[in-house]
């Protein structure tokens, strides 16, 4: 078992009682009682809808090598059972977090953003890691305690630390990009995501800059020179003391630049030129979103002291995931389909650039481009509009049929033509019954929708009518 923290660092660094036989180290940290694995650290956060204390004892009983628990709630397990005892067990794991920023020698990459973070933090994980042992956060643990619980995570071993940092109000990445003071801060773009708690895209970008106030004095800021809202992220970057902003983008006048690019259904070819070096490259998963972030990826990678070299042949390696454009064969009665998940989330710039990849992607014969779209959520009073919208991009993108969900989505289903409308129904469930039977041979069909609107289960539902087994080749492959 390799040791993440020794017992005795981790009581010095959170200031914690000692209750029970502790072992001298913990292999790793966990807040799911679940999955956690023997000899890991369990810490018992009170979350939003579940206390972690209840889930101790399961733990414990899982060989976690303990727990660390609030002092107010040791009285509820027994005397031998092995624990950290700490006044708030949050607050710990920003202690902890803490001392393993103090620790550790890697160039921390702080990644903010309105759409694109996982991506992103992603494709920097995999680049970097061909250079050097590489940390990134889990999932999108972004946010007051996926954070910490990341940074807490590091090795010290590790040479690069990739940590997502989210928000839904201002204020919420100040304290996280304090707490991680990055190396570099990439803010990949802004858009109307959670505008009801904002009002205005220029509010959004204030929010975002919030993680120049955590970079080191010789930090470097990487921004999107494509947006309207470069200048102002600018300023923030100066006004916060940044003495170094790198930009990407397709602007001529961009430090990572994208000369030009050939756009397949499942991957992506690249030229650049990377802060003075001329790359061509493969992006292993597709979208022109993708294309423009990893001229974002290879800049961090060249500013950290990664082998840029490397970095970009890794890109060929990167795969959509589950949720987030990941592409899905459908066996249909003569021949088959493909499905894109885009289902994990949705706002207005996310779903353009989704309708983008359909449109770029080739139907099969009597094949049809078709949309399965669910609300996009926390726009406040501008939603309607914003959902009237995407007739244009839909338009744009030769989408053939448009299936619509939600009282929001209401408003595209009335602005489109009747020649582009396939189906609306309340809510997600209502829609599945009309979307599966509508599937054909040759189709492309992307699917999205934010989380509330459940649009999950329509692809779930494809799969299971109509599951895809596979070739004699790709069995081999």
């Amino acid at each position: 078992m390799t040791a993440l923290w020794t017992t005795d660092a981790m009581a010095t660094a959170m200031a914690a009682a000692r209750q029970g036989a502790l072992p001298p180290s913990i292999s790793g940290i966990s807040i799911d009682s679940r999955s956690i694995a023997p000899g890991e650290a369990f810490f018992a956060i009170q979350g939003d809808n579940r206390d972690g204390h209840q889930f101790v004892t399961a733990a414990l009983a899982a060989k976690a090598g303990l727990a660390v628990v609030a002092a107010d709630r040791r009285g509820q397990f027994p005397g031998d059972a092995p624990l950290l005892v700490v006044p708030d067990v949050l607050a710990a794991l920003r202690e902890l977090a803490g001392a393993a920023r103090l620790r550790t020698r890697a160039k921390v990459i702080g990644v903010t953003g309105s759409v694109g973070k996982t991506g992103t933090k992603e494709a920097l994980r995999l680049a970097l890691s061909k250079d050097g042992e590489t940390h990134a956060s889990v999932a999108s643990y972004n946010n007051h305690w996926g954070v910490p619980l990341s940074l807490a995570r590091c090795p010290a071993s590790a040479r690069y630390a990739v940590l997502e940092m989210g928000m839904n109000h201002a204020g919420e990445i100040a304290p996280l990009s304090r707490l991680a003071r990055p190396d570099v801060a990439l803010i990949t773009t802004i858009a109307p995501v959670h505008l009801e708690f904002f009002g205005s895209l220029t509010k959004i970008a204030d929010a975002k800059a919030e993680i120049f106030l955590g970079l080191k004095p010789d930090g470097v800021a990487v921004l999107n020179r494509d947006i309207p809202q470069f200048a102002h992220l600018q300023r923030r970057a100066s006004e916060a003391g940044v003495a170094r902003i790198v930009s990407f983008g397709e602007h001529p006048k961009a430090d990572a630049r994208l000369i030009k690019c050939a756009l397949q259904p499942r991957c992506s070819t690249v030229q650049a030129d990377i802060l003075g070096t001329a790359l061509t490259y493969k992006i292993g998963a597709p979208g022109r979103h993708l294309v423009l972030n990893s001229l974002a990826v290879l800049a961090v990678a060249d500013l950290v002291g990664a082998d840029l070299a490397l970095a970009a042949l890794a890109l060929a390696e990167l795969k959509a995931i589950s949720g987030r454009g990941a592409p899905i064969d459908l066996d249909l009665p003569g021949g088959r389909a493909l499905v894109i998940d885009e289902s994990y989330n949705a706002n207005p710039a996310s779903v353009d650039a989704a309708l983008a990849l359909l449109g770029q992607v080739s139907v099969g014969p009597q094949g049809r481009r078709i949309a399965v779209l669910g609300d996009m959520l926390e726009l406040g009073p501008q939603g309607k509009a914003l959902h009237r919208g995407l007739a244009a991009p839909v338009e744009a993108n030769a989408v053939d049929l448009v299936f619509c969900c939600g009282p929001l989505m209401h408003s595209l289903w009335q602005a489109l033509p009747a020649s582009r409308r396939g189906g609306y129904a309340e809510d997600s469930a209502a829609l599945e019954a009309q979307v599966v039977p509508a599937i054909r041979a040759g189709d492309v069909v992307m699917v999205k929708g934010s989380l509330g609107s459940r649009m999950a289960p329509i692809v779930k539902a494809l799969q299971r009518v109509y599951p895809h087994h596979g070739t004699m080749e790709e069995a081999s492959a």
